[in-house]
């Protein structure tokens, strides 16, 4: 993985209570549409989910949705984007997602983006794939988890050797920049490795 073609973004289907929210997620989906970068989301028209998305179209670019059926009417599905992925359920929504992605980027949201952030950063660390994962820290809305993964580390639930290995962007411009030159690091990592090991990453 020397190139990131698609990046997975997970976020909120509310828009949160700060406007920098729907800004950045609107920056991101311009940030990507620019670089040549499909978009994988959620699938939804609301919320962060639906202004990233809208945002990716608008400035050209493009998006595959994959959603759920049971969350179609209750998310408004998009219905502009270039590709929708309708699943039976959320395992399967997120099996996808993961396959379809090089890169994953969590925008602030609630309960079920930090469960699919936590899920990635869980497969990471026990070695199941080395896509970069990164969050958007707008407005420090990501301060709190990042407070508890420190305290995990100091706890030694965190232990040396199963570092959980999280980029942290503070400004939507750095978001890009930063998953090229993670994804290249990943590259050249993998050249050192016997083939049947990279083959699994």
């Amino acid at each position: 993985m020397s190139t990131i073609k698609t990046v997975c973004v997970y976020c909120g289907s509310g828009p949160g209570t700060n406007p920098r929210f729907i800004e950045g997620a609107k920056a991101l989906g311009k940030a990507l549409a620019e670089n040549n970068v499909r978009l994988v989301y959620g699938g939804g028209s609301v919320g962060m989910m639906g202004a990233v998305a809208t945002s990716v179209l608008d400035h050209g670019g493009t998006v595959t949705g994959i959603i759920p059926d049971f969350l179609r009417m209750r998310e408004n599905a998009l219905t502009r984007v270039q590709e929708m992925v309708v699943t039976p359920d959320m395992h399967e929504r997120k099996r996808l997602m993961f396959e379809r992605s090089d890169a994953f980027v969590a925008l602030p949201g609630g309960v079920g983006t930090l469960e699919e952030l936590v899920e990635q950063l869980t497969w990471k660390q026990l070695g199941r794939h080395a896509k970069p994962v990164l969050l958007a820290n707008i407005d420090n809305f990501w301060e709190p988890l990042f407070s508890l993964l420190s305290h995990m580390r100091q706890t030694e639930f965190i232990r040396a050797g199963l570092n959980v290995d999280i980029l942290k962007a503070d400004r939507v411009e750095e978001i890009m920049p930063m998953l090229k030159t993670a994804a290249a690091r990943v590259a050249e990592a993998e050249k050192n490795l016997a083939p049947e090991v990279a083959r699994k990453l």
